[in-house]
């Protein structure tokens, strides 16, 4: 009798931990944000390919702030001048005419320069943003 009773008992703990792991596998589901017809929605962001050599950087970024990237939180004394670096800086304008000019078929690619990722970039108080 103790051997069906602890083969009982173990059962009902199995039971209730495979329960518990669906359960947290419907939260975890539930909390992925999702398009209005049902796809999952990725965040990505464009940044600097640390591989480009910064001449080629400065000119991509460049262009990035003339042409629909706000440039404003990399000048100096703003939220994401800091570190002081091109690759930081040409990451943030080429995020952010990636996200302003996406919809207007705009790519991450600044002739190389760039590349997109899953990881978000922010750092500190320097938010890149992401635009569904």
């Amino acid at each position: 009798m103790s051997t069906s009773t602890s083969m009982s008992s173990s059962g009902l703990q199995f039971s209730s931990f495979l329960l518990i792991k669906i359960i947290f596998a419907i939260i975890f589901l539930s909390s992925i944000p999702r398009k209005s017809d049902g796809q999952v929605e990725e965040e990505d962001w464009c940044i600097a390919d640390e591989q480009f050599p910064d001449e080629e950087l400065l000119k991509a970024m460049d262009w990035a702030c003339r042409n629909g990237a706000d440039c404003s939180k990399i000048q100096i004394n703003q939220l994401c001048y800091l570190p002081n670096a091109v690759k930081d800086h040409a990451s943030y304008a080429f995020n952010s005419y990636y996200q302003n000019m996406k919809h207007r078929g705009a790519s991450c690619y600044f002739l190389g320069a760039a590349v997109l990722t899953a990881l978000d970039p922010s750092h500190g108080s320097c938010k890149f943003e992401t635009i569904p």
